[in-house]
């Protein structure tokens, strides 16, 4: 097969257009992945470049993945060896090759959040600080930010001299960088700056990868940051065979530090750039496409695009302006019901808001009607503590530096090494300039009682026992070894609580999930395999497992796509936020986080706002987003016939609230031709009427539909309910 077959006019020519620096600007659902795999594939083909000497990065392992699969499927030969990854992979790469130039050891360990955070609380207690006081998560977002800058403590002490709590960040920044060297670990921030840290000081370095890759890649490059631009620019000195796919138009992670003007710039940075367009849609209607580009050609900093379709002109864009979020929550539950009648799934539909705070009225709305759903970035099975207990063990067993895991399992299971006992340790290491596992193999334990001293050697003997045999067992092998040795597993199976039943579970699930990285790997390791585990992002970590309806903030559903989507909360000072409604960039920024919402769209567009939203009990008036202005041309509003009547929204509350076990009549399950309904009878609000399940209730409102007027009904004892008139079985009193 051809590998120019299938491609459009503008993926073709940005296939074959090999040499010199591309910017493909890609719009949303038009093919991008497949013009660069095809892209990769061709060059390959044509004999331009051997597979080592393409280097393509991405923002997710399961993109990168996906290129693999695809470019691997194109070619007909294994690809799983090439420079395909993320920044943080393709830096971890370089790193564990080069590192110990700049005063590391190989065998460093990468820091996830939770490991940050316990190093934070480390540096707090040395410093005697109050670990509950002090805000470990606001520390970690500026240090992160700090980094990705290019700055350091002095730039901290100058933004903080005059708040009295913050203040002392820039003591803390620079005490948690003399803390992970010590340790010999690296942070997700630091994979970047330690790789532009190595370049920068070793120029034969650089100069080797720079000049080793003939052809780069890079994904998603709008949402590129300053430290992310710099490595591209080291990467691509010898060579401007450059190929950079993005759209600006979805950049929306300004607030983690991505910078839309790299991508604004690129023909400033790569001078002779050639700039190819693909504006074709596969995904969405065209009703929707039109919605997508009202709003975001409001934009001033963008390059300029319009999407098109030759898809269906599709269904109306149906906006519905509700009393409250409650009501917004019953709206958008009852045309699930619809959708779910007319033979959609579950698994088609998501449910988008802007801020996670807005999930919990839908989450208890949908359980009251018995709908399956899942919440896009809830608990995530890396986090569970069971799974970072162990991971903390084999960490150590990898690099004994690591004090942060050392202190998490030393005591787990229970052995009688209490946190005095740690803190004495800790002390004493710190004095000497050694890890706290090299203090008790040199024995150095006169600051603890005999009998703890007993108990710490008990721990390093079988400690350096599974050091001794990683080598004779396969990974999961060793992995159940370490369970079984540090007696975690005895513990939790003598346990009568049913949670410490599900974490053995979990644990089963981590041993297959590691014999399903033994089958895939070339060669399998425990440190390669933990590398991977902690290189996972939030986008990686979606429930698979999960069914039903999604629901997640804007944010989560980027590169993500439904039949039908749900966007909700379109209110000044929601969406747009409060915020950004003062910032050009900010607000700017708002309107391409609502066109990447409107895009994920293929079939189906529902979007509400409300008059009222309820804020920490508080009911806040809110006014309609400016961003429903700019798409009102090219929405179909539904107004309902009367206004809800306010006195029943204390019932509605209710109803939400108490009312999650109710068994329930499905709202748009297809009556049989026996049951009453109301259909042709003329009704009035407040009239009274029997349902078969329900009992007796009252109308509250009726909103005239083409397949029959929706009724609000309050039944007693049974909350409120939408019904359709001319299917609900239902008879006037």
């Amino acid at each position: 097969m051809n590998l120019l077959d299938n491609l459009n006019t503008k993926q073709r020519e940005a296939v074959i257009n090999t040499e010199g620096p591309l910017l493909v600007l890609a719009g949303a659902g038009s093919g991008k992945t497949k013009v660069l795999t095809t892209r990769i594939a061709y060059i390959l083909e044509q004999g331009l470049c051997n597979k080592y000497e393409i280097l393509a990065i991405t923002f997710t392992n399961k993109a990168a993945s996906e290129m693999k699969n695809r470019v691997e499927n194109l070619l007909g030969y294994d690809v799983s060896d090439m420079w395909i990854g993320t920044f943080h992979s393709i830096c971890t790469r370089i790193l564990r090759r080069e590192i110990t130039h700049i005063g590391y050891t190989s065998n460093f360990t990468i820091y996830d959040r939770a490991d940050q955070i316990s190093l934070v609380k480390e540096i707090l207690r040395e410093k005697n600080l109050d670990v509950k006081e002090f805000p470990i998560n606001a520390f970690l977002s500026v240090l992160s930010n700090t980094k990705n800058i290019g700055e350091g403590r002095e730039y901290l002490d100058n933004i903080y001299k005059d708040n009295p709590q913050l203040k002392v960040f820039g003591e803390i920044f620079e005490e948690y960088g003399k803390k992970t060297k010590l340790y010999n670990s690296l942070d997700f921030d630091d994979l970047i700056l330690k790789t532009l840290e190595l370049f920068e000081t070793c120029p034969d370095i650089a100069k080797k990868y720079s000049g080793r890759f003939k052809y780069v890649f890079v994904d998603e490059y709008q949402d590129t940051n300053k430290s992310q631009y710099n490595l591209i620019r080291f990467l691509t000195k010898n060579n401007n065979n450059i190929c950079v796919v993005g759209d600006g138009d979805q950049s929306i992670y300004g607030w983690r530090g991505a910078d839309i003007t790299n991508i604004l710039n690129f023909e400033k940075d790569f001078t002779d750039a050639k700039i190819i367009l693909l504006e074709q849609n596969y995904r969405s209607t065209k009703k929707i496409l039109k919605v997508a580009n009202s709003v975001i050609k409001n934009n001033e900093e963008r390059k300029d695009k319009d999407l098109w379709t030759e898809n269906d002109e599709g269904e109306d864009v149906i906006y519905k302006r509700v009393g409250s979020d409650l009501e917004e929550a019953i709206v958008v539950t009852n045309w699930i019901e619809h959708l779910k009648y007319n033979h959609y799934k579950f698994e088609d539909m998501a449910i988008l808001y802007r801020t996670n705070s807005q999930s919990r009225i839908f989450e208890e709305t949908l359980l009251r009607e018995g709908i399956n759903y899942h919440v896009v970035g809830g608990l995530k099975f890396y986090d569970r503590k069971e799974i970072k207990d162990l991971i903390a063990y084999l960490k150590i067993i990898i690099n004994q530096d690591d004090n942060i895991s050392l202190k998490r399992i030393i005591n787990y299971p229970k052995r009688g090494i209490g946190d005095a006992t740690i803190g004495k340790l800790e002390t004493e290491a710190s004095n000497l300039g050694i890890s706290i596992y090299e203090l008790i193999k040199r024995d150095i334990l006169h600051m603890v009682a005999q009998g703890t001293a007993a108990k710490l050697r008990s721990f390093l003997f079988m400690m350096e026992n599974l050091k001794e045999q990683i080598n004779n067992y396969s990974v999961s092998e060793f992995v159940e070894l370490v369970l079984e040795k540090s007696e975690y597993l005895s513990m939790l199976k003598a346990s009568k609580l049913r949670e410490d039943k599900t974490r053995i579970e979990n644990l089963g699930s981590f041993i297959t999930a590691i014999m399903d990285y033994e089958k895939n790997a070339e060669a399998p390791s425990l440190e390669d395999y933990l590398a991977s585990v902690s290189l996972l992002s939030d986008v990686d970590k979606t429930d698979e497992e999960g069914k039903g309806v999604s629901l997640m903030t804007v944010h989560a559903a980027k590169g993500l796509e439904y039949k039908i989507v749900f966007l909700t909360g379109m209110e000044e000072g929601l969406f747009p936020s409060e915020r950004s409604i003062y910032e050009r960039d900010g607000l700017e920024e708002e309107r391409r986080l609502c066109y990447v919402a409107v895009t994920r769209a293929e079939e189906k567009l529902f979007i509400t706002s409300s008059s009222s939203r309820r804020v920490f009990g508080k009911t806040i008036i809110k006014e309609e987003s400016r961003f429903i202005d700019e798409m009102k041309d090219n929405i179909f509003e539904e107004k309902p016939k009367v206004i809800v009547d306010t006195n029943f929204r204390e019932s509605y509350s209710s109803s939400v609230e108490s009312m999650a076990d109710d068994l329930r009549e499905p709202f748009y399950k297809k009556p049989k031709q026996t049951k009453k309904t109301l259909e042709g009878i003329d009704l009035k609000m407040g009239q009274k009427v029997k349902h078969k399940s329900f009992g007796i209730g009252t109308i509250v409102s009726i909103t005239e539909k083409s397949d029959g007027d929706e009724l609000v009904i309050s039944f007693d004892g049974k909350g409120i309910k939408r019904l359709n008139k001319n299917l609900a079985p239902l008879e006037i009193l």
